[in-house]
């Protein structure tokens, strides 16, 4: 007779196991109560007791029973990571703490484009909310130093693309990552140029691509352009080209470049300095610097916009002048 008792409570403690199991995996695996994407923030130290707790005030689970019975089935789902995670509809509380446990964080992303200045990438992490701001007290020399860039300008040295990063990410550090990467890919670009070129080093080239980056958004006469450069400067001729007089009018340009302008000598103004201008005038692309390192053979001396992002090419003198007369004169 006992051992017909000890039976049945064996069944039934056995039975009511796998009713708990079958419950809790059922409770867990269910979609939890949101309407829509929440963001999820935990902090550093959150405990398991204090985040089921949280779950609970939010609505998305009805009690906690569950929660605390598969922590202690799985205790490795509960090592929560912290950092802020998009939680979506449909998200179970199981698949909630796998995504915790792997640290799998919403990523927000930030662009830099070509073609854009330091003080315009300075903006743009400025105005991201996101972003963990240190830099707003720093002048550009200190950012600078900060990068182990030796120019006080540091000017170019980005790479301009999206970069994905999670909250608390510094300003300092998205610099740090395009820095890494324009290095990269400027040091691939140089050792796989084309020969006989007039740069002397990785940061001549550098300078040249963010002047064909800035002279045309039509990268398929990027080559070309190059080699109208590459040109003048093999003939000891000045490179006269306009956005590097307005990168070195600064705030002083509003949109229209001068005589006077032409006139002034800066240390940008190529009308009046010989050979490439100190530093870089914006943040060059990788198809500008593969152009800057592999230009089109040609005898092209001079170009002339010609509407639709498009130029005229030109070998001589008389030719220039004659399309600058119709492209800009209209005559």
């Amino acid at each position: 007779m006992i051992k017909k008792i000890i039976i049945v409570l064996i069944l039934l403690f056995v039975t009511a196991v796998l009713s708990i199991n079958y419950l809790t995996e059922q409770h867990m695996t269910k979609p939890m109560n949101l309407a829509s994407e929440t963001m999820l923030d935990v902090e550093k130290g959150t405990s398991f007791y204090r985040f089921s707790k949280t779950l609970v005030e939010k609505g998305w689970v009805d009690n906690r029973l569950w929660l605390r019975i598969y922590a202690k089935k799985h205790p490795q789902l509960t090592r929560l990571k912290a950092g802020s995670y998009m939680v979506t509809p449909n998200t179970s509380a199981k698949q909630l703490l796998e995504q915790l446990v792997e640290g799998k964080e919403f990523h927000w992303s930030i662009t830099f484009i070509e073609g854009s200045t330091f003080k315009d990438m300075l903006n743009v992490l400025a105005q991201h909310e996101e972003v963990k701001q240190t830099l707003s007290d720093m002048s550009v020399a200190q950012i600078a130093q900060k990068l182990a860039i030796d120019n006080p300008n540091p000017e170019g040295w980005f790479y301009p693309e999206t970069y994905a990063f999670t909250k608390g990410t510094t300003d300092l550090a998205l610099l740090k990552r395009a820095h890494v990467k324009m290095k990269t890919v400027l040091e691939q670009a140089w050792n796989n140029k084309a020969k006989d070129l007039p740069y002397k080093s990785p940061y001549e080239a550098l300078i040249m691509a963010s002047i064909v980056e800035k002279e045309s958004a039509y990268t398929k006469e990027m080559p070309r352009i190059s080699s109208v450069f590459v040109n003048r400067l093999n003939k000891g001729m000045r490179l006269q080209t306009d956005p590097t007089v307005i990168y070195g009018l600064g705030d002083r340009y509003q949109g229209d470049i001068k005589r006077k302008h032409l006139r002034e000598k800066t240390a940008y103004n190529t009308y009046r300095i010989n050979g490439l201008p100190p530093t870089p005038i914006a943040m060059p692309g990788l198809t500008a610097i593969e152009a800057t390192l592999h230009p089109e053979q040609s005898d092209y001396l001079y170009f002339v916009a010609q509407g639709g992002g498009q130029h005229y090419f030109s070998k001589t003198l008389a030719e220039h002048n004659k399309a600058v007369r119709k492209y800009i004169l209209g005559k």
